[in-house]
């Protein structure tokens, strides 16, 4: 649990950092902030609100979903450009790499929260 939790921990402050010089850097980077602050937390053991976590699952949660059926998102992608490589280059040159980008990048935080909370309800 350390462990799982330091490595999110850098990972998310690390996707961070690669937002700077995103179109929306100012959405992206706290969105990562954020669960690198819970997994902070978990790895502390402080006390943690379960509010956080619901609020965080709800936001997330409806940010990916809007993400999976948005024009260009993940849906498209896999219809219409047959899930081509979305990682041969850094640079999003084409829109839907961008959204389907954005959408793992959700999931990857509903993930290590969903695992947060799961083990933080079974210790206390």
């Amino acid at each position: 649990m350390k462990f799982f939790n330091i490595f999110f921990i850098l990972v998310f402050i690390l996707f961070a950092a690669f937002q700077y010089n995103d179109p929306d850097p100012y959405l992206w980077i706290p969105i990562y902030l954020y669960p690198a602050l819970l997994c902070y937390w978990e790895l502390k053991q402080k006390s943690i609100n379960k509010k956080a976590y619901i609020g965080g699952f709800l936001i997330f949660g409806a940010y990916a979903i809007y993400k999976l059926f948005d024009t260009n998102g993940i849906i498209d992608w896999i219809k219409f450009h047959n899930a081509s490589s979305i990682a041969a280059t850094m640079k999003a040159e084409v829109p839907w790499v961008e959204e389907s980008r954005e959408f793992f990048g959700l999931s990857i935080i509903l993930a290590v929260m969903a695992f947060n909370y799961y083990k933080s309800k079974k210790v206390a």
